[in-house]
């Protein structure tokens, strides 16, 4: 019998977050030899749980008062993953800023990207079996959903947010790079609820192509170039003129 959504899908998060940190600490016993698959499945595992715990997030969005309750929990849940997941991008734009500035080889940076595009579909296959079981009233209703149409204004403005959203993210990872760590997961958490409080109701305020994909697969299937112009090209835009600014500009007339 299905019981409240919220505290089931709190629960659910939690667990995830615990499944994963037992997985990476097994990991890091069983494979502190090889190097590169050891980052790889890091990188896996990380997304994984970004993207798992944001489907069930975003069922948590309409509960009252709003918008009050999904903003403190996309704070609360931001921190988290930012204690729980460092040294993990999580995101292929952040993947992308490494591999234009150097900071990774070319062949580590592919590696990375296709393991966080695997495991955006793999949470999104986790988070269907799971709503499938019909533990929560929630999961009914987002079981039986088909693109829930996540672009309430025109693809050319949708773009320019996204495009706007991971220029300002990816810049202030790199000015943060030299804040105290206790400090900085903080500030990073404020800064993406904000933007999702700014933009979340026109574009989701994603920014991350690998879980603009979990989020959103039908959406992508039905609308493919409209979505991957928004979710994928846009961000990764974004990423690449912070990089350029950051690394080729800011350098030259300083």
């Amino acid at each position: 019998m299905a019981v409240g959504g919220a505290e089931i899908s709190l629960l659910l998060m939690t667990s995830i977050v615990v499944a994963v940190g037992l997985c990476k600490r097994l990991i890091r016993r069983r494979l502190y030899l090889d190097h590169r698959l050891s980052t790889v499945l890091m990188e896996l595992l990380s997304t994984f749980q970004i993207c798992a715990c944001t489907n069930e997030l975003c069922l948590l969005g309409n509960v009252e008062p709003k918008p009050h309750v999904a903003l403190s929990l996309t704070y609360g849940f931001t921190v988290l993953h930012g204690l729980t997941l460092a040294g993990s991008t999580c995101n292929p734009c952040g993947t992308l800023q490494a591999m234009w500035s150097r900071g990774i080889p070319l062949k580590m940076g592919g590696l990375k990207i296709a393991a966080q595009f695997v495991a955006a579909v793999l949470a999104r296959v986790f988070t269907r079996c799971t709503w499938s079981l019909g533990v929560a009233e929630s999961h009914y209703g987002a079981l039986a959903q088909g693109c829930s149409n996540p672009m309430q204004t025109t693809v050319m403005q949708a773009f320019c947010i996204e495009l706007l959203f991971s220029a300002v993210f990816q810049l202030t990872l790199l000015r943060a790079e030299r804040v105290n760590p206790k400090y900085r997961v903080h500030l990073m958490a404020l800064l993406i609820t904000m933007l999702v409080y700014a933009g979340g109701n026109l574009t989701g305020a994603v920014f991350n192509p690998a879980l603009a994909l979990s989020l959103h697969p039908h959406c992508f299937y039905e609308k493919f170039l409209s979505y991957s112009l928004v979710y994928w090209v846009a961000p990764s835009l974004g990423t690449i003129l912070v990089a350029l600014i950051w690394g080729e500009i800011l350098p030259r007339i300083s």
